[in-house]
């Protein structure tokens, strides 16, 4: 049997931690290892969990202070362990902090006493070229989803049509259920828990209130966005229930992999082919921007893998003005095929260099010497 870890080492704080601290590393570990951000990973769930036990027990005055003194052992026995399902755990402690689990994971779907329940978020995977990432693009998507029904516009019922009282749990949206000795309430499988049913349903969406449909939505693309960004269309998820809000529709970018250059932040990297004699004598080549080509200075004896950077060529930054550099990496190309004549002249050249004008050959050979005598 594993041994049970230290609440404070899970949250990784000192046993002197405020709770304003103790709430701070909760938010950013569970931020962290949230299901939702770690689809099939069970580690993560697992971690998930222990974060919420651990937050629970040091976020009470009175279960701290019992902790303190007696360590785990002052909930052992507890009625089903002392501790409430993590998910409500998240959601209450990130409810006062401005909304952050709604802004990570969207809302939930929860319906209130009428019935009204908001709708759910959707995710549409795009695919964009690094051109679009760095000037920015409008797209328009298509994607399948629930839309309010117009014959019933949303109500689910039909025309002259009203909701009455669930016969079944007369309006109280639950019913009581006998498990050998003991009686469980349970959602009113007649209402869904609303308390009230249509007497006539909507032929359009059989009393649902939505009807599925194919819909377009605009997207903007910002300039200077990245792979794995999330951009959030307010309301453009499925239609809600029985007159609900809406739910958001998220749209995760992926970049294609360009053919010439490859991104690191905010720069562009690329590796551009100049002759022997260019690294060797200097001169110009003609470089590759997302802009067009650009001139660029080889000065005389360049090596092959020297990279040079041209500035303020590159991504632009997401917010602001500023942009990334061009980090362009020469590749010294050696030819393949040599004529009589070339050959005797680079024969020629060989010999007439000397060890000096190689400082690389004779740094190496200076350190390697001892493998040859």
């Amino acid at each position: 049997m594993s041994r049970k870890r230290d609440y404070y080492e899970i949250l990784g704080v000192e046993r002197t931690a405020g709770d304003e601290e103790i709430k701070r590393a909760y938010r950013k570990l569970a931020v962290k290892f949230h299901p939702d951000k770690n689809p099939g990973d069970r580690e993560a769930e697992e971690s998930f969990k222990e974060l919420a036990e651990a937050y629970e027990a040091l976020s009470d005055a009175d279960k701290r202070a019992a902790y303190d003194r007696y360590g785990h052992a002052a909930f052992q026995g507890a009625a089903g362990g002392g501790f409430h399902d993590p998910f409500d755990l998240f959601r209450d402690a990130f409810q006062g902090g401005g909304g952050i689990f709604e802004q990570f994971f969207g809302g939930g779907g929860g319906s209130d006493a009428s019935g009204r329940q908001r709708g759910s978020d959707l995710r549409y995977d795009l695919q964009i070229t690094l051109e679009e990432a760095a000037k920015g693009a409008e797209k328009e998507i298509e994607i399948r989803k629930l839309e309010t029904c117009e014959p019933c516009t949303g109500s689910g019922a039909a025309k002259g049509s009203k909701a009455v009282v669930c016969p079944t749990c007369r309006g109280r949206g639950q019913v009581v259920v006998s498990r050998a000795i003991f009686q469980v309430a349970q959602t009113c499988p007649g209402c869904h828990g609303t308390g009230r049913i249509i007497e006539k349903p909507c032929h359009s969406c059989q009393g649902e209130g939505r009807v599925e449909k194919t819909s377009r939505v605009k997207i903007r693309i910002p300039p200077g966005i990245d792979s794995d960004s999330r951009l959030r269309s307010t309301g453009g998820g499925e239609a809600g229930l029985r007159g609900g809000p809406p739910g958001d529709l998220y749209v995760v970018i992926h970049v294609k992999e360009h053919e010439v250059f490859s991104r690191n932040a905010m720069d562009l990297s690329c590796e551009v082919p100049i002759p022997f004699s260019t690294a060797a004598l200097g001169g110009e080549i003609r470089v590759p921007t997302l802009d067009g080509a650009v001139t660029l200075k080889i000065p005389a004896g360049t090596q092959s893998g020297s990279t040079f950077r041209i500035r303020g060529l590159g991504m632009p930054a997401l917010q602001g003005a500023a942009k990334g550099d061009i980090l362009t990496q020469v590749q010294v190309e050696v030819p393949t095929r040599l004529n009589a004549e070339q050959r005797e002249a680079l024969q020629r050249f060989a010999a007439s260099c000397g060890e000096h004008n190689n400082p690389i050959h004779t740094s190496f050979y200076d350190r390697v010497k001892s493998f040859f005598t």
